[in-house]
């Protein structure tokens, strides 16, 4: 059996999270997905939604086999719990194949590590970023809030 492991904050569910997580599904048999603690999210701005509800909202995803929250000091404590047979990288996340093959083989774990494919907006409007549904949010409800005062 071909264990995967893919790995992400999964703040606000979108689209480009569910395509990352079945095409990670694609690698083998089994996926696990590890959710992002907030205090390992250092590279954009902290979840809105807390470790727990992005995890349950993760595993509802039928690609999904389970979902873990990720070690709140090393975020490599959950990959050599579940030793995996491929790590699979979405495909905008920052992380470095090389770096992260680097990281895993100093540890021993023996793994290959994959990139995702990208996914383009199915029709206008489709957001595909937590990023850019925050913003949109905040747009919106900044326009109606300057509807109200006029």
């Amino acid at each position: 059996m071909t264990r995967v492991v893919a790995q992400g904050t999964f703040d606000l569910l979108h689209p480009g999270h569910v395509h990352y997580l079945e095409d990670a599904a694609t690698y083998g048999d089994e996926l696990h997905a590890i959710v992002a603690r907030r205090t390992n999210v250092t590279h954009k701005p902290a979840p809105v939604l807390c470790a727990r509800q992005r995890r349950d909202m993760v595993a509802a995803l039928d690609a999904v086999d389970e979902a873990h929250l990720g070690d709140p000091e090393d975020v490599f404590v959950p990959i050599e719990r579940l030793e995996p047979d491929v790590i699979v990288l979405g495909f905008d996340q920052h992380h470095d194949e090389a770096d992260i093959a680097a990281a895993l083989d100093d540890r021993g774990v023996d793994c290959r590590v994959e990139r995702a494919s990208g996914r383009e907006p199915n029709y206008e409007g489709e957001l595909l970023s937590s990023g850019d549904i925050v913003d949109r949010i905040l747009s919106e409800r900044d326009d109606a809030a300057d509807a109200t005062r006029d």
